[in-house]
């Protein structure tokens, strides 16, 4: 049996089930609007020197006008 490189094999997609979502379960990401992103999203924040965590959430919070967000930690390099 001869051992072919991996990139001259023959390749194929198996689908091993379709399916349907029920669309009052979520949506599809590229149709989410930016206050679905806000309410349900998760934001990537590089906080500078000085301030607390605690106060970049209550300023993130202000100015975003939400009532919940919060932090995961701080990382200190």
């Amino acid at each position: 049996m001869e051992i072919k490189p991996t990139w001259k094999m023959r390749r194929k997609i198996i689908v091993k089930a379709e399916d349907f979502t029920n669309p009052a379960y979520g949506c599809r990401p590229e149709t989410r609007t930016i206050r679905d992103y806000l309410a349900n999203g998760i934001m990537n924040l590089d906080k500078p020197p000085g301030p607390s965590s605690h106060e970049v959430v209550a300023w993130v919070k202000r100015i975003l006008d939400v009532k919940h967000a919060g932090h995961s930690g701080t990382l200190v390099a």
